[in-house]
């Protein structure tokens, strides 16, 4: 769940979730709800407001007469693009972003073999549009550019597989490819041959060769960890 508009329960928000994914509260901190009114000089509607949204993510639990207690960390919602983006803005970074490349490797893969078989025109025709786009945008450190045309690509791989599952994950990778380019895990200028890759991807989807567009999609993920262990080591 994304977190939008700039109002007061966004802003507690802002405060308490990254505070609870960076561990300043471990699991099983009692946050009382007068204390965080007055912390944070809010009503209680507006605190109700913001442990509605941490609840859903799963990083806590509302009891009455104990209060907000922050959850194990094996309960969290990792997938919630928020919960992503407060966990890569922490100190953690390095190994959430070895994590997520790992999910990435095991299923964009697959995701992109079988777009191979069911990618329509529409999608061939996006799928080229921006890697293209990739490709004009990989020079002059023009990073936010490059990083649509990025996002985009890898959610109409995920999208022309035809599995809801892996379509579903579209906005996780949106978020590790944002955060490895908001948080300065990305070269100046991207790697020139993971961006040709791209181009050959949209060339296999729309060649229907599943196989090849398995295996080159294997090559940007591997590409990607290597990337990981000379930035963020």
């Amino acid at each position: 769940m994304e977190i939008q508009g700039q109002g007061l329960h966004a802003r507690v928000l802002a405060s308490l979730g990254p505070a609870i994914t960076a561990g300043e509260y471990p699991p099983g901190t009692v946050l009382r709800t007068d204390e965080l009114e007055r912390r944070f000089e809010v009503s209680r509607t507006v605190i109700r407001e913001a442990v509605r949204v941490l609840e859903s993510m799963y990083l806590v639990a509302s009891r009455r007469r104990v209060g907000v207690t922050v959850r194990p960390t094996d309960e969290w919602n990792v997938f919630d693009p928020q919960v992503i983006r407060w966990r890569l803005a922490g100190a953690d970074r390095p190994r959430q972003l070895r994590s997520l490349t790992v999910l990435r490797s095991a299923v964009e893969p697959v995701a992109a073999g079988l777009a191979a078989g069911l990618a329509t025109p529409d999608q061939c025709t996006e799928l080229t549009r921006h890697a293209l786009g990739m490709v004009a945008t990989s020079r002059g450190q023009q990073l936010d550019t490059y990083l649509v045309h990025d996002m985009a690509f890898h959610r109409t791989v995920l999208n022309a597989s035809g599995n809801e599952m892996f379509a579903r994950l579209g906005d996780v990778v949106a978020e590790v490819l944002t955060g490895r380019t908001e948080h300065h895990v990305m070269f100046s200028d991207p790697d020139p041959a993971a961006v040709t890759l791209h181009v050959r991807v949209a060339e296999a989807i729309r060649e229907r060769d599943a196989a090849r567009a398995e295996s080159l999609t294997r090559e940007i993920t591997v590409g990607a960890m290597a990337e990981l262990d000379v930035l963020a080591p």
